[in-house]
């Protein structure tokens, strides 16, 4: 059986490791450095780092920060934000990234997924979405670090992008980013059961009951937080004893 994946993510803003609730409120976390060493060594699965204002301010990802991650790591580590091309993704996968992450350049060029599927592999390609769900229920595609709606229903966008060859989701609840209250089981449920690729939770945790019950009861292969994480609210070897216990199998 496959084991269950904890990721700490690390959004990137001005150098520095930040942490807001619902995408605002941002607050320094630390130098996402040496929060990266950190978590290796405590036994983290993968890190995924989020330059979060890149495609806001239209510039490129910080490659010399990802070249510095990655003499200090031995897991692999997803990077995201800006990247628009297949140049950029060359340039951060020689600078040490194992996988790259694509949100808003996909939605606006969905040519893109293709490109880098075809060009890196799927196994190096993550489709991150951000979803909030509307009055209507339904969860919709937000880009632009959650700043901009989309009329993209979130499903249809994921298995669009899948088919295209996108080899993991990475899918962050906007209701739930930063509150702690827990995960939305439902849209990851939707996902994780209806694709053929892993599914990464993100959003909410903020117990360890929580990323259980996105293993359990929604199926997500991977569960990925920051606060609790930065702000040793959780420990990493902690929750992993905490999920065997439940018969959840995890790298130990």
């Amino acid at each position: 059986m496959l084991t269950k994946r904890i990721i700490p993510c690390l959004d990137i803003k001005d150098g520095r490791t930040v942490k807001g609730t619902n995408f605002v409120q941002l607050r320094d976390a630390g130098d996402p450095v040496e929060l990266a060493a950190l978590y290796a060594s405590q036994g983290a699965d993968e890190l995924v780092f989020l330059d979060i204002t890149a495609t806001h301010e239209r510039r490129k990802t910080l490659s010399e920060l990802v070249s510095k991650v990655a003499r200090q790591v031995n897991i692999p580590f997803t990077v995201g934000g800006g990247i628009s091309s297949v140049d950029d993704v060359y340039l951060l996968l020689q600078n040490g990234a194992d996988k790259i992450s694509v949100n808003t350049a996909a939605v606006k060029n969905p040519a893109l997924v293709g490109e880098l599927a075809k060009e890196f592999g799927s196994q190096c390609v993550v489709l991150a979405i951000d979803t909030r769900q509307e009055g209507d229920g339904e969860w919709y595609v937000y880009l632009t670090g959650g700043r901009t709606k989309t009329d993209l229903k979130c499903i249809d966008w994921a298995k669009q992008a899948v088919d295209a060859g996108a080899g993991e989701i990475l899918l962050t609840s906007m209701n739930h980013d930063g509150t702690k209250s827990g995960f939305a089981l439902s849209i990851t449920r939707q996902l994780a059961t209806q694709l053929p690729v892993p599914v990464i939770a993100s959003g909410g945790g903020g117990t360890m009951q929580h990323f259980a019950d996105v293993f359990n009861e929604a199926a997500a292969d991977a569960a990925l937080a920051a606060s609790v994480f930065h702000f040793k609210e959780i420990g990493i070897p902690e929750l992993k004893k905490f999920l065997a216990d439940k018969n959840i199998p995890v790298r130990k």
